[in-house]
């Protein structure tokens, strides 16, 4: 539960100092570092774990397909949400309309950051369950993945009207939805430990999937030589930390 408490807190903290000073920099680092982390984890701790229990691998196969698949609509719903809400011609758009609707849009980002973060409490917890190791990195995986989302959130709070003050704290309350989901899913996987491989391999199709079909596109717009260079070692350094970490456990 520690776990889970310190990736929201980090990760919202950490989010709240970055968006007041060299924001765009400091995004486009932790994107590249993201890369490493996530697809390290994913593909070199949490799906060789999965793979080496008991559980068909047909099935685990189906369930990366499944997972993989339902990250694409969801995101494909949040990008017709998206295009929905900035539809119309600006005649019908006065100044307090998009307040209300700058507004509106501050909650919406509340309340999908409060599911995002137990969704990911049940992951951190399925991980420790299944090796501590694997927890560990998949808790690193989870805040370098949300400390540049957890900016974007914060910047559109602040668009919306809210105070720095106001928009740390909420955003602080929605960290702990993270410790009911490790709760609940400490408690529930403990007595159902058939289930850990099936949400590692769900929870590695979306690191795979936001590493593959959103966090590197980004990179690929930075095209020159003198930015290709840091990304590559910052994706390299992602991997290292991953396995530092886990051959230090492992050896502890």
């Amino acid at each position: 539960m520690l776990a889970t408490t310190l990736a929201g807190v980090f990760s919202i903290t950490a989010a709240a100092i970055f968006s007041f000073a060299f924001l765009s920099k400091v995004v486009e680092r932790m994107v590249s570092l993201s890369v490493g982390i996530m697809l390290s984890t994913s593909l070199l701790h949490a799906l060789p774990e999965a793979f080496e229990s008991q559980a068909d691998p047909r099935s685990l196969f189906a369930t990366l397909l499944a997972g993989l698949l339902a990250f694409f609509m969801l995101e494909k719903f949040a990008i017709l949400r998206h295009s929905h809400h900035h539809e119309g011609d600006g005649h019908q758009h006065a100044h307090g309309h998009d307040k209300h609707e700058a507004g509106k849009a501050g909650w919406m980002i509340l309340v999908g950051d409060g599911m995002h973060n137990f969704t990911d409490g049940i992951l951190i917890a399925a991980a420790f369950l299944a090796d501590p190791k694997l927890g560990l990195v998949t808790g690193l995986a989870i805040i370098a993945h949300e400390i540049p989302q957890e900016i974007g959130d914060f910047i559109v709070l602040l668009n919306a009207g809210f105070s720095r003050l106001r928009a740390y704290i909420f955003n602080l309350l929605c960290s702990l939805m993270a410790v009911a989901g490790g709760l609940l899913g400490y408690f529930t996987l403990d007595r159902a430990s058939n289930l850990i491989p099936y949400v590692l391999v769900f929870a590695s199709s979306g690191f795979i999937y936001i590493a593959l079909s959103d966090l590197m596109p980004q990179m690929q717009r930075r095209s020159t030589l003198r930015e290709t260079i840091p990304q590559v070692l910052l994706i390299a350094l992602g991997v290292c930390i991953v396995l530092f970490l886990t051959h230090k456990r492992h050896g502890g």
